[in-house]
């Protein structure tokens, strides 16, 4: 397959964790792979490991996903490497643990900000192209806590994640006509460098032990059903919200 006809696939946060899974397992099923993310040298990082290993072309665009500046050079980035956008996966957030009473405006800002409002503008971001081709696939990542409460997480995260169910839904209904769906994937905890940096091993082997698969979840299961959504397979399924989580919450 040519790299023109290939798929172009758009994931935010994939310099590490989850993202740079989910970036890997397209690569690996040969889409050709945008990387979005503030870390240069991980992005960078990311993009080489696809080139020297997949049958796929990566390219690393360093950008903030609520720059509306940055989204847009994104954008065109792709277009003008690729010709198209077939794919986004909103994967970037943040994470902080603080309690509700200590959650200072800004820090509440920065956290809903990254997790909900950079959702919103990146998917504003790719819907002409997608709507220009007839066809779309865009993953939203939620969390367990966006149907319960957080793990891990404080209020703004559990309000952030709660909120892109919503937007999910909705963004689901208004693009259904141009063929595009639009999904949310709810992981619990997984073994990702953001959990590793949050909570103490012996919290995570704690937590690992309360579920009813007794361990965390690995970044390439939550990339394997992202792969799943964004694929034929799943064409008859929009407005979802897809729970990973080893059984915690089952609802």
């Amino acid at each position: 397959m040519n790299n023109q006809s290939k798929k172009v696939a758009i994931i935010t946060g994939a310099g590490q964790g989850m993202g740079k899974a989910v970036a890997l397992n397209l690569a690996s099923e040969s889409c050709n792979i945008v990387i979005n993310d503030l870390n240069e040298n991980s992005g960078i990082e990311t993009a080489n490991h696809i080139n020297s290993t997949y049958d796929s072309k990566a390219i690393f665009v360093k950008g903030n996903v609520i720059s509306k500046f940055d989204i847009d050079n994104t954008v065109n980035s792709t277009l003008d490497e690729f010709g198209r956008i077939d794919i986004l996966v909103n994967n970037a957030g943040v994470l902080k643990p603080t309690k509700v009473i200590d959650i200072e405006e800004d820090e509440w800002d920065f956290v809903v900000n990254i997790n909900l409002k950079g959702t919103y503008m990146f998917s504003r971001g790719v819907l002409p192209a997608m709507q220009q081709n007839g066809w779309g696939r865009i993953v939203n990542f939620s969390s367990t806590a966006g149907k319960n409460i957080s793990t891990v997480g404080g209020a703004h995260y559990t309000s952030a994640k709660a909120g892109i169910l919503g937007f999910t839904r909705h963004l689901a209904k208004e693009v259904a006509e141009y063929g595009i769906t639009v999904n949310s994937v709810c992981p619990g905890l997984i073994d990702t460098e953001m959990v590793q940096s949050t909570i103490s091993q012996d919290l995570s082997e704690k937590y690992a032990n309360s579920f009813p698969i007794k361990r965390l979840g690995k970044p390439i299961e939550v990339a394997d059903l992202v792969s799943f959504l964004v694929s034929d397979k799943a064409s008859y399924i929009t407005g979802a919200s897809l729970d990973i989580n080893g059984g915690d919450l089952m609802i």
